[in-house]
């Protein structure tokens, strides 16, 4: 059985905001998406203990600070560190995702042109971390 997942979508772009709402409704699952515009708000928002997500979706491209910057400074702290954290970009420079997985993100997904696969990652994205034993830490 999947379970409910808390997700903090870490995204500046209001269209990627609102295709991200739009799949959850389509695919009729009922977890929670908690938005941040940066990182800087993102890290504003898990000051509050109660708030902390199950998993992170993360953007590379923002402004003040950005999604490698981000991923640094929670991954640094031993409150935050532990929270899965999936890049969710248009990036497909090596050189970031090498940095990614220096840094300790959970998985790396690139953002597909076409809505219909779209759809299809995110899809396998919440269901796999829906079911993952992590999370229950």
């Amino acid at each position: 059985m999947e379970n409910i997942l808390k997700v903090l979508l870490v995204e500046d772009n209001l269209i990627e905001i609102m295709k991200m709402k739009r799949t959850i409704s389509l695919l009729k699952l009922k977890h929670t998406i908690h938005e941040a515009k940066n990182g800087e708000e993102a890290l504003q928002f898990l000051e509050d203990k109660s708030n902390i997500p199950d998993i992170i979706l993360l953007d590379l491209n923002m402004p003040k600070i950005n999604g490698i910057e981000f991923l640094k400074i929670i991954k640094a702290n031993d409150d935050l560190k532990h929270i899965p954290t999936i890049i969710l970009t248009t990036s497909s420079n090596q050189k970031d995702l090498l940095e990614c997985y220096r840094t300790g993100m959970s998985g790396y997904v690139l953002k597909p042109l076409k809505y219909e696969d779209y759809v299809k990652k995110i899809e396998t994205v919440l269901a796999y971390w829906s079911v993952n034993e992590l999370r229950k830490l």
